[in-house]
Formats: C-alpha cells, sequence, structure tokens
C-alpha cells in the first residue's frame, strides 16, 4: 500500500530544490575558491594519515635501518637537530610532506606546484640536518606520492 506524501512535504521539497539551483548558478568565484581550497587541504590531510600509517605500522618496522652517524659521518654541529628515536627508512617527513603536497596538489592543479617545492625542501632538510639518509628520503618520497595518489583516486571515486 503506498502513502502519499503530504502536501507540505512536497512544498518543502520544491522550496528545498529551487534554493539549490539558485545555490548552483550564482557565480562565487571567490567562494569557490575558498571551498576548494578546503577541500584541497582536507585531501592532503588524508593523503597524510594514510602515509604515516603506511610508514610507521608497515615500512620502519620492517625495513629496520639505523640513522645516521652524524659525528662519524661530520656533520656540522650547527645544521644538527634531535636525532627522532624511530627507525631511519624510510623518511617520514618526506613521505608526510609529499603526501599532503600530492593530495592537496590533485585538487589545485597548477597552483599545487609551489607545495610540491616545499615538499622537496622538507626531503632535503632531513639530510641537511642529519637525521636520514638520502635513500631514506627518496624512499618516503616515493610512498608518499603513491599513497597520496591512491588517496585521492579513492576520493574521485566517492565523489563521483
Amino acid at each position: 500500500m503506498s502513502r502519499r506524501r503530504p502536501r507540505w512535504l512536497l512544498d518543502a521539497e520544491r522550496v528545498d530544490v529551487a534554493i539549490y539551483a539558485a545555490v548552483a548558478a550564482t557565480p562565487t568565484p571567490s567562494l569557490d575558491r575558498g571551498m576548494r581550497t578546503c577541500r584541497a587541504a582536507l585531501t592532503g590531510l588524508a593523503s597524510t594519515a594514510v602515509t604515516s600509517a603506511v610508514v610507521n605500522l608497515a615500512v620502519k618496522p620492517l625495513a629496520r635501518r639505523r640513522r645516521p652517524d652524524v659525528v662519524a659521518l661530520g656533520v656540522p654541529l650547527a645544521r644538527q637537530v634531535r636525532m627522532p628515536a624511530s627507525r631511519s627508512l624510510p623518511s617520514g617527513h618526506a613521505a608526510s610532506a609529499f603526501a599532503f603536497a600530492t593530495g592537496a596538489g590533485h585538487v589545485l592543479g597548477p597552483e599545487g606546484a609551489p607545495l610540491r617545492g616545499l615538499a622537496a625542501l622538507v626531503a632535503y632538510s632531513r639530510i641537511h640536518t642529519g637525521v636520514h639518509f638520502p635513500g631514506d628520503v627518496v624512499a618516503g618520497s616515493l610512498i608518499g606520492t603513491v599513497c597520496a595518489q591512491a588517496v585521492t583516486q579513492a576520493l574521485d571515486r566517492r565523489r563521483g
């Protein structure tokens, strides 16, 4: 037995659809940029979260690479930072930086290019300060990029 919907509900639905259509048809370029920026940040954060889990829960325990010996390898004292206690391979900082840059950059398009430059600086800084070997940073950067690509594909399919 089918129930007829109350007339007031049909009227409310028509008003709802009319307001929706008005919002959709109204040009709002600055608001659009703001919303896209927010979506980019959320995509970057989701990419970073997945990458962090992969790096810290799966890869670092398997790789078990020791950190560089800053004294034996001659890293100037002025460059040194506190040595992290975790394993060296892969660089979690590089992985997270590239994950965020790739995830957010996917949404931002060409406007995301500076994020990739900043990610590269973060990655380099881990070698410069003596806490990672170059291979650690390359591996972290690749893992972050691949994880972010997987996250953005999943989000795109979901939004689809």
